[in-house]
């Protein structure tokens, strides 16, 4: 699946078709999303199929931070109005219904998508239409869209500091790499690899299983038979529910074979189950337990209004963020206009439950602060390194030698 990924347009202008028209009115003056004492916003996730386990959840935190805006007064004087959709796990129907967001809801901004593959799905539709995708997973980098803004962490901000800590901490010489088959885990296996191959790693295997896949005995025998250090993992949705019980399974656990995982989270934990988990790495930029008086406020309102077993995680908090950053930047253009959101976004600051992000005016992703996890016995996470500060967002990796030729 990754063929063809080079190819693919990582620009810092538009790359969606010259075809407009479907495009949005934006450049005829109209204020997309008011109607009345209303502003329309779309909410797009998969609400079903196997990325559902993770996506569900994003969508209520956006809900709740459209909850907290309106109680607040709203946005220009005017109630947010959330048009939900669901992308149902399927990368053709996520570009089908942010069309309809965009054409026919007439949507001020949305807000959705998990899935690197969800995402490039959209991101010809947002930037024909000339419309803002607020995105909130950390993902591969190479990509800088005019029209998506990215609240989820890029490479430099979550891949280079959990191999920087494999290396460091636990002196791991020998990684093995495994991931769902989609242009997430296969691109960002390739930066890993040419991470490893300048730091002295040796990757000693490298497996890949189609989402939604529930069988690993295979993978996890190869696994076995190739005796790493240490295994990177990039499995997304409910497969991780398959990988990490059979991992168990088989007699492995965090002491005999530590993971580091970039896709599973407090909320994955839930359905995997703390018993086939704990003790286990993780590398996110925000975690249920950090502290600070934002993020205790933020945990207890979302379990609130979710239920006291409910937990936030990273991409959960990222898209709460997103809602928060779209509001503040319409507020200070005195517009929902794209153009005009996008000028008022360079340099915005906002006091996240993670720490105070700021938008990169340069390419739309966020500052943010490292943080590499470890998974305890109550199915929370200990933050074991944090980064001095939040990083600049670095999604081509020009500053990295290594990545030269990616």
């Amino acid at each position: 699946m990754a063929a063809g990924l080079a190819a693919m347009a990582f620009t810092a202008a538009g790359c969606g078709s010259s075809d407009d028209s479907s495009s949005s009115s934006t450049s005829s003056g109209a204020e997309p999303g008011v109607s009345g004492d209303q502003i329309k916003v779309g909410i797009l996730h998969s609400l079903s199929g196997t990325m559902a386990i993770s996506e569900v959840s994003v969508r209520d935190a956006e809900l709740l931070a459209i909850e907290e805006i309106n109680e607040a007064g709203g946005v220009l004087g005017k109630q947010l109005k959330p048009v939900v959709e669901d992308g149902a796990s399927d990368w053709p129907t996520f570009a089908e219904k942010a069309q309809k967001l965009i054409s026919t809801d007439k949507v001020a901004a949305t807000f959705g998508g998990w899935t690197s593959a969800s995402r490039k799905a959209m991101l010809p539709v947002f930037e024909r239409n000339k419309s803002l995708l607020y995105y909130p997973v950390q993902y591969e980098g190479l990509e800088a869209s005019p029209y998506i803004f990215y609240t989820g962490a890029t490479t430099n901000q979550q891949i280079v500091p959990g191999l920087e800590f494999l290396k460091k901490e636990l002196k791991v010489k020998t990684l093995f790499l495994v991931g769902s088959d989609y242009v997430f885990p296969r691109t960002a296996n390739k930066e890993i690899k040419a991470w490893a191959k300048a730091n002295g790693m040796t990757i000693v295997g490298e497996e890949y299983a189609p989402l939604g896949n529930t069988e690993y005995a295979t993978t996890i025998n190869k696994i076995k038979k190739a005796g790493p250090d240490a295994v990177f993992q990039t499995i997304n949705g409910d497969s991780n529910v398959a990988f990490w019980k059979q991992f168990k399974d088989s007699g492995l656990d965090a002491k005999k074979l530590p993971v580091i995982s970039v896709s599973t989270a407090e909320d994955e934990v839930r359905g995997v189950g703390i018993d086939n988990i704990v003790g286990q790495y993780v590398a996110w930029n925000y975690y249920q337990t950090t502290p600070g008086a934002k993020n205790a406020a933020f945990v207890k309102a979302y379990k609130a209004k979710y239920g006291a077993d409910r937990v936030t995680d990273d991409p959960i908090e990222a898209g709460y963020v997103g809602v928060h950053l779209w509001a503040m930047a319409a507020e200070k253009a005195g517009s929902t206009n794209p153009e005009k959101v996008k000028a008022a976004s360079k340099g915005l600051v906002f006091e996240a439950p993670e720490g105070k992000v700021t938008i990169d005016g340069d390419n739309q992703h966020i500052y943010k602060t490292a943080r590499i996890g470890k998974l305890r016995p109550d199915g929370l996470i200990d933050t074991v390194y944090e980064s001095d500060g939040p990083i600049k967002p670095d999604p081509f990796l020009k500053s990295y030698p290594w990545a030269e030729g990616l």
